[in-house]
């Protein structure tokens, strides 16, 4: 490990919420519930957005839904993110250690990656505007499905290695 990133690793352990953290099994414990609750708000609304993107599910008028169940994906992306730091300033040599570990970080990139794209492309104001998803829209739609699952299973492997 380069040297300048293992000071940074020593640092981040020794800031005060991680120093709390590791002190108080009660709020590791509120801060891991948050985090999961987070990830819940994140996967409950990008899996019903996704699917009916897709054609999958049939009720609602994707122009009313999808941004409302975009905003909904996003704050719960950005709490899962706040909260995932917090847990990481706790054992960051050991996150970094582990190979599933990685595995979730590159597919929270690549689906916040695809997720900002989605949202630049003009399909989505085609949607919001209540027109029917592009084929090219659908494609990313199936790939969220999947980088989000996939990140949620990778999350629950880091506990298993």
């Amino acid at each position: 490990m380069p040297e300048l990133l293992r000071l940074a690793l020593e640092q981040l352990e020794s800031v005060p919420p991680s120093l709390w953290l590791r002190r108080s099994g009660t709020l590791y414990l509120l801060v891991n519930a948050a985090h999961i609750g987070a990830i819940g708000l994140l996967i409950g609304s990008i899996v019903p957005l996704d699917l009916r993107l897709l054609g999958i599910l049939k009720p609602g008028p994707l122009a009313v839904l999808a941004p409302v169940l975009a905003r909904t994906a996003a704050t719960g992306l950005a709490l899962a993110v706040l909260t995932g730091a917090m847990l990481f300033s706790v054992r960051p040599f050991d996150y970094l250690q582990n190979p599933a570990f990685g595995v979730k970080m590159g597919l929270l990139a690549a689906g916040a990656a695809n997720a900002w794209l989605v949202r630049q492309g003009g399909a989505w104001a085609g949607v919001a505007a209540g027109r029917q998803p592009s084929g090219a829209l659908r494609v990313q739609a199936a790939a969220s499905l999947a980088l989000w699952l996939g990140c949620l299973v990778a999350g629950r492997w880091i506990g298993f290695l």
